[in-house]
């Protein structure tokens, strides 16, 4: 394959994993639990910032576009100013700074566990705010439907996506 493809098509694949990932949906109230969030970790432990944020931009706008590429093949733009909308935008900052975090090469157990956490951080930081706002609720009840209930699975996400990493690197070279 020319080395110039390879970002290319690990690329598609990402995009098709968060896809994915998204469609497998379980609704504990306004905000389902997914694995497209692992998936933008994952994004981010393997490839560039640039590429982890431009597969995530891509599958924002197939999902904006009409795509049936959201939580339970949700789609549209009005899914940005619905309660899931922060969680989605967030995908963007979540995979580049994973990512720059990670340093990709340095296959380092400390800075990759250190970049998902901060990823992880950074889509319930914008999630949990526009989930309050969208609502109008109270910080704890935003907390409570946005953030406390997916805590021990975001955790389980976090090593899945480290481990996968960590097994994908050796075998990818972009």
């Amino acid at each position: 394959m020319d080395v110039s493809l390879k970002p290319i098509v690990y690329s598609a694949l990402f995009i098709a994993l968060i896809s994915i990932g998204a469609l497998i949906a379980i609704p504990v109230g306004p905000v389902p639990i997914v694995l497209q969030n692992m998936f933008v970790l994952l994004a981010g432990l393997i490839l560039p910032p640039a590429w982890a944020a431009g597969c995530v931009a891509v599958y924002l706008l197939m999902g904006f576009a009409g795509l049936p590429v959201f939580a339970g093949g949700t789609s549209g733009i009005g899914k940005v100013v619905g309660p899931t909308g922060g969680y989605l935008l967030s995908y963007l900052p979540a995979a580049f700074l994973t990512s720059v975090i990670s340093g990709r090469t340095k296959n380092s157990l400390i800075r990759d566990s250190v970049a998902t956490i901060t990823g992880m951080a950074v889509i319930y930081l914008f999630g949990v705010p526009w989930l309050k706002w969208v609502l109008a609720i109270s910080w704890s009840k935003a907390l409570a439907a946005g953030m406390y209930p997916f805590l021990a699975g975001a955790v389980v996400k976090m090593i899945a996506a480290v481990i996968i990493a960590r097994k994908l690197r050796p075998l990818i070279r972009l």
